[in-house]
């Protein structure tokens, strides 16, 4: 598809020039404006993402199914997920550089620096009502919940960088890759990434945290989950797993964790078990030690990349990794039944 046709895709005429920035380029598709201004939101390998005004432009990672984001993007905009994820401004997605490239709208984020005002309770009635959208009549084929290849990539990311020698980086002693790649191997290879997923669960967002969740312009000025990469059928517990890791590795307070856990379980939410007990340690102990073998091996990785030493909320992931590969045999034995 050439550019030209990827601009009528998106409902623009201007192409930027060849030579423009990713991120300018972005500002272009949406606007439909040469030297369009724009606020660069994000820059990473897997996501650009610019915001114009009250819209925000994404480019998706180069190697994305562009199959599967374009029923991600139709699951956004359907009327089954009206007030759970933020929709796009259009449900199809262009193409820029190799890229695809998606519109939606502006959405204020959660300030990070009020912690203590993070939206736990509404990130948890979020995930509840997103896994309890019935499958059947949601635009299809559904595809799976992306959250095992997310470790995956993380761990190779961590190979990548341990071998680059970057500058002479050395790893702290107790905090190298080797911690990781023990605690990643008590994981099954399906939460690897390395053989598919067990069919069958619910509807997943796969990458939940504070930074996807956004007010949008809805008249109720309601929270809203976005990003939709990893969105797919699979394990609920998956979404729990983030604050769950930071909860055990001692980053999220009990008190936070207790009231996501709450309103989770009181909007119906089917992975945490009854009001009053503990979630057990099946199946959410072992999303929570998938993601904190993720969060660990990116933290190595861009130590390494970046040639610093960990801070300390990296430290703490490193270091419950440790305790995940200390495990004893017959735990990590009946992780893989």
């Amino acid at each position: 598809m050439n550019q030209e046709h990827a601009a009528r895709r998106l409902g623009k005429g201007s192409v930027p020039a060849p030579a423009a920035p990713l991120p300018a380029a972005l500002a272009v598709y949406a606007t439909g404006e040469p030297a369009a201004p724009y606020e660069l939101l994000a820059d990473r390998e897997d996501g650009t993402v610019v915001r114009c005004g009250g819209i925000v432009a994404k480019a998706h990672a180069a190697d994305s199914d562009c199959d599967d984001l374009a029923v991600r993007m139709r699951i956004a905009a359907d009327r089954a997920l009206a007030g759970v994820l933020l929709p796009p401004l259009r449900p199809g997605a262009g193409l820029l550089r190799g890229r695809p490239v998606s519109l939606w709208p502006y959405g204020v984020p959660v300030d990070p620096e009020r912690p203590e005002a993070a939206p736990w309770e509404a990130a948890a009635r979020l995930l509840a009502a997103l896994h309890q959208v019935p499958l059947d009549g949601l635009p299809g084929p559904l595809p799976p919940m992306r959250g095992p290849d997310r470790l995956s990539r993380a761990l190779g990311r961590l190979a990548r960088a341990a071998s680059a020698g970057h500058a002479g980086h050395r790893f702290e002693p107790g905090l190298d890759p080797g911690v990781v790649r023990d605690a990643a191997r008590t994981l099954p290879a399906w939460v690897r990434g390395a053989v598919p997923a067990p069919p069958g669960g619910v509807l997943c967002h796969g990458d939940l945290h504070l930074g996807q969740l956004v007010r949008g312009s809805a008249a109720d000025g309601g929270w809203r989950l976005i990003d939709v990469d990893d969105l797919g059928v699979g394990t609920p517990a998956w979404d729990l797993a983030r604050p769950a890791a930071w909860y055990a590795a001692g980053v999220l307070g009990a008190d936070a964790w207790g009231r996501f856990l709450d309103a989770y379980r009181a909007a119906g939410g089917p992975a945490a078990g009854p009001a009053g007990r503990d979630p057990g340690p099946a199946p959410l102990d072992l999303a929570a030690r998938a993601l904190t073998v993720q969060t660990a091996a990116l933290a190595l990785a861009r130590s390494a990349e970046n040639r610093r030493r960990l801070d300390d909320v990296e430290r703490l992931m490193v270091e419950s990794c440790a305790r995940i590969a200390a495990l004893p045999p017959d735990r990590a034995a009946r992780a893989h039944q």
